[in-house]
C-alpha cells in the first residue's frame, strides 16, 4: 500500500508541473503591451517666454501626459536632464487606436495650453501630431496603435 500511495502522490505532483503540455501563457499577455513615451524638450524652464504665457505656465505645472487608456488623467513625466522627459506604461491596450498629449510649460508660447506638437516618441518611433485630445477644449495630441510585441504604427 505505501508504494501505491507514493505513486499516486507522485502522479499528482507531476500534473502540477504542467506535464507534456508545456508552459502556459497568462491570459492577458496579448491584451496589453509596454509603451515608453519620450518627449525631447528642455527640463529647465525657458527664460524667454513672453509674459502673456504666464497663465499657461502656471496652469501646466510639471510636464505631464494625458493617455486615453487612463481616461486622460494627468500623469507627470520623469525628467531626464538636460533635454528629455519620459514615462513607461505597462498597460497600453494592444491593437486599439490610443491617443495622448504632452503638456509642457516651455510650449506655452506655441500653444495656449502648453500642448506639445513635436519631438514625441513612443517605443523609439517619432510620432506626428495627428489627434486631438480632451482638455481645455480640444488640444493637439498624438495617436498610435501598439502590437503585442511593442511595435508601433500611426
Amino acid at each position: 500500500m505505501p508504494a501505491r500511495a507514493s505513486a499516486v502522490v507522485l502522479s499528482f505532483a507531476m500534473l502540477g508541473c504542467g506535464g507534456s503540455d508545456g508552459p502556459t501563457t497568462p491570459t492577458n499577455a496579448a491584451s496589453t503591451a509596454t509603451v515608453r513615451i519620450v518627449f525631447m524638450g528642455s527640463t529647465t524652464r525657458r527664460t524667454d517666454l513672453p509674459s502673456s504665457a504666464a497663465a499657461c505656465v502656471n496652469g501646466v505645472g510639471p510636464t505631464h501626459t494625458h493617455p486615453s487608456w487612463r481616461s486622460f488623467a494627468g500623469i507627470p513625466l520623469v525628467a531626464v536632464p538636460p533635454n528629455r522627459y519620459e514615462i513607461t506604461f505597462t498597460d497600453a491596450p494592444v491593437n486599439t487606436r490610443l491617443s495622448f498629449r504632452v503638456n509642457d510649460q516651455n510650449s506655452c508660447d506655441e500653444n495656449p495650453t502648453g500642448a506639445v506638437t513635436r519631438n514625441v516618441f513612443v517605443n523609439n518611433i517619432r510620432l506626428i501630431q495627428n489627434a486631438t485630445t480632451p482638455g481645455n477644449g480640444d488640444e493637439p495630441g498624438f495617436a498610435f496603435t501598439v502590437a503585442p510585441n511593442g511595435n508601433i504604427s500611426q
